[in-house]
């Protein structure tokens, strides 16, 4: 099944390719990392390694799928779809768990799961007008999350009040890019809406 209509001439793109399929398996990848990093139980051994390793493999195939799908013309509306929600479950379910257990202020990971999960619903909303893809400003807003995040994971970060320190700044200004790109998105949104509604009145649909 596709879920694209190809051009003239081009082979249809399906759903089932090695670029979604690395999307799934970041999915897949959550609730081990959440095991793990609940498992060590702020011992900041071996466990919370594995959960750092966990979370660095999964956002490395974010990059991988993105560039797999752009270079093999993988690139179909399940994926433009799967993929941001694929890495809101990854950072939201760190941001979560390390607020849980007191690592992390509560408010700056409520402020970031109601951007992120608020722009989710907004895509299924105007999806009927059109797909959005992920913007430049949204991927920088993802790596500074992922690098943010990956401080806090790093045993060390809790022990060596330095890098603390510079992991709570890095995530300040994940924070920022989040709320900013957050409103760009709605911006888009009501300008993709307008001009399909717009289309359409011009065709007489």
């Amino acid at each position: 099944m596709t879920d694209q209509t190809p051009a003239p001439g081009q082979a249809p793109v399906p759903n089932l390719n090695i670029a979604n399929v690395l999307t799934t398996l970041r999915i897949i990848m959550v609730p081990f990392f959440v095991w793990a990093l609940l498992a060590d139980g702020q011992e900041y051994g071996w466990l919370r390694w594995v959960a750092f390793g966990l979370f660095a493999l999964a956002i490395y195939t974010d990059k991988l799928d993105g560039d797999l799908a752009r270079s093999r013309n993988l690139i179909t509306s399940f994926g433009k779809i799967a993929d941001p929600i694929a890495d809101k479950l990854l950072t939201g379910s760190a941001l979560v768990v390390l607020s849980w257990i007191g690592e992390l202020p509560w408010w700056i990971t409520i402020l970031i799961l109601v951007r992120e999960w608020g722009i989710t619903a907004l895509r299924f909303a105007v999806i009927r007008y059109g797909v959005m893809a992920a913007s430049r400003g949204g991927k920088l807003k993802t790596v500074l999350q992922a690098i943010a995040i990956l401080l806090y994971l790093l045993p060390w970060s809790q022990t060596v009040p330095w890098l603390g320190g510079v992991a709570f700044i890095v995530m300040l200004i994940a924070l920022a890019a989040t709320l900013v790109t957050g409103a760009d998105y709605v911006v888009k949104a009501l300008a993709l809406r307008s001009r399909t509604l717009t289309k359409r009145k011009g065709t007489g649909n």
